[in-house]
């Protein structure tokens, strides 16, 4: 260890302690100029400084030097995982780079960021999980709240015993303890330093049936993304999807009624389609009651090697969206997104270099939001007005106020109850009331930057919006007549759920009204 690096460390916190420091922009000048009193040729990395530093002095010293922070900005630090090189049962999309003889996951290139990773630790699920986990303590972030998202394609038709395997030894890493079986990983896991609060698997509609929706659930699954793609059947089958709208409305009822958060993947730009073509099949996403999913990815179709796409644009058949395109058509489809809805990404992480045609911009998000601004049209989705991601602080904590919004969705009614301050979301719930004879819980979520699991609240995180929430879900299962309650709960927040009076209905958490 270099002593000069240790004692520079010091002297940050002591700065940072006298308030001497400030800021980020005078941490840095601060560092710059320590660099030269210590004779450092290179500015040690944040990671390095916090490396230095005692536990207690840690926290106070991350706001200074946490990179990236908006990464955990949503309340979770998101671990992305992917499972190994595995061909699709229905054969291969037109558009999609990926599978075994890419050696890379279905319908990725290999060269997105969570699949370099992946390659590196050879798909294992135990040394990803570590890696990630890793990479986000050294650069400041908290990681005791894991959102886990398994991706590569089709995660659901591998297996059982791979899929069991796959998820157990995840939760062996959070753990930090080998486990025997699944059960007993999840047992840890309860109790564990990194809790599982959220798990998400990445499927297709047409092979997650209530059977392998059933062992997605046994395994901890909290949220599925489904490749929907367009709502268009002849588009659908021009691209060899193999499946039809109907299968993505069947699946969608599947999922809520099981008490799953819906999250459509959507391919604007596909061959055979147009943007007014586009725009109109979205509306439908919402205008019809048979879809209306909680979450939204928008992936503008891209041209890239090893695809029949590439084929078709280079006889001059596809012609794919431009960036410009892209942004208006993107800007007239946000406009439309209800406010319950949470647009979780725009745009896949290939990298440019690996694009053939299509988008040529990295930062197609920020291009949409700067256009909707420009057009006086700011978009209303969860993402865009969490409070962690806008900045806010509570100066006033009597201003919060809830906002209840009912819509019928695929067989039931959902209520998305909102805590919110300054016209920003604090937290909220989904209560879905349907023929069950209890109503689900389908998810709670409560923003701001992560509070560490059993520390008081100092920003929006644990100050008891989460139980109010819970407690206005069963007050609407009461006045729709239900005899209880359950939560789809992610396994590591299972104890916070007892403490409200909820038990174990595995894969649920359940309680009488």
């Amino acid at each position: 260890m270099d002593e000069r690096i240790v004692s520079l460390s010091e002297e940050i916190i002591a700065a940072v302690k006298s308030q001497t420091v400030k800021d980020r922009d005078e941490l840095q000048n601060f560092k710059l100029k320590l660099c030269k009193k210590y004779g450092l040729e290179q500015v040690p990395m944040n990671s390095e400084i916090l490396a230095n530093v005692l536990p207690e002095d840690r926290k106070l010293l991350t706001p200074y030097l946490i990179k990236k922070p908006m990464r955990t900005m949503s309340g979770v630090a998101v671990v992305a995982v992917m499972s190994s090189p595995f061909d699709c049962p229905h054969g291969k999309c037109a558009y999609c780079p990926g599978g075994v003889a890419n050696n890379s996951p279905q319908s990725y290139t290999g060269k997105e960021p969570a699949a370099r990773r992946a390659g590196r630790n050879d798909f294992d699920p135990y040394r990803q999980v570590m890696d990630r986990i890793t990479q986000l303590t050294e650069i400041g972030h908290q990681t005791d709240k894991i959102d886990l998202i398994i991706m590569g394609g089709t995660f659901t038709c591998r297996d059982p015993e791979y899929q069991e395997w796959f998820v157990r030894r995840c939760f062996d890493a959070m753990n930090g303890v080998d486990s025997l079986t699944l059960g007993e990983a999840q047992a840890l896991n309860e109790l564990s330093e990194h809790r599982c609060v959220g798990l998400t698997v990445e499927t297709r509609p047409d092979v997650f049936d209530d059977a392998q929706i059933g062992r997605s659930m046994r395994l901890g699954a909290t949220r599925v993304e489904l490749g929907v793609q367009i709502l268009d059947d002849d588009i659908l089958d021009h691209v060899d999807r193999g499946h039809r709208t109907d299968v993505v409305r069947d699946c969608t009822k599947r999922c809520k009624d099981h008490g799953l958060k819906v999250c459509y993947h959507l391919m604007p730009g596909l061959p055979g389609s147009s943007p007014e073509h586009d725009l109109e099949c979205f509306r439908k996403v919402f205008d019809s009651s048979d879809y209306r999913p909680d979450m939204l990815k928008f992936y503008p179709t891209l041209v890239v090697e090893g695809t029949k796409v590439l084929d078709w644009w280079k006889e001059g058949s596809y012609k794919p969206l431009d960036t410009e395109e892209a942004v208006d058509l993107l800007c007239r489809m946000k406009e439309t997104v209800p406010e319950y809805v949470r647009i979780q990404r725009i745009q896949r992480d290939i990298p440019v270099p690996q694009i053939t045609a299509g988008i040529m911009k990295s930062n197609i998000r920020q291009l949409v939001a700067e256009e909707m601004e420009r057009r006086g049209r700011p978009c209303r989705c969860i993402r865009c007005r969490e409070v962690g991601h806008r900045g806010i602080t509570l100066d006033d904590p009597d201003k919060v106020q809830l906002k209840i919004t009912e819509y019928d969705a695929s067989g039931g009614k959902e209520y998305f109850v909102a805590m919110e301050y300054e016209d920003s979301i604090v937290g909220y719930v989904r209560v879905r009331i349907d023929s069950n004879p209890v109503a689900t819980i389908r998810e709670l979520k409560v923003f701001g930057k992560i509070v560490s699991i059993g520390e008081d609240g100092e920003d929006w995180q644990h100050r008891g919006y989460g139980k109010s929430l819970v407690r206005e879900a069963e007050r609407i299962a009461k006045d729709n007549g239900k005899s209880g309650i359950r939560v789809t709960s992610g396994v590591g927040v299972r104890q916070y759920y007892a403490s409200l009076g909820f038990a174990k209905e595995l894969p649920y958490m359940q309680k009488g009204l």
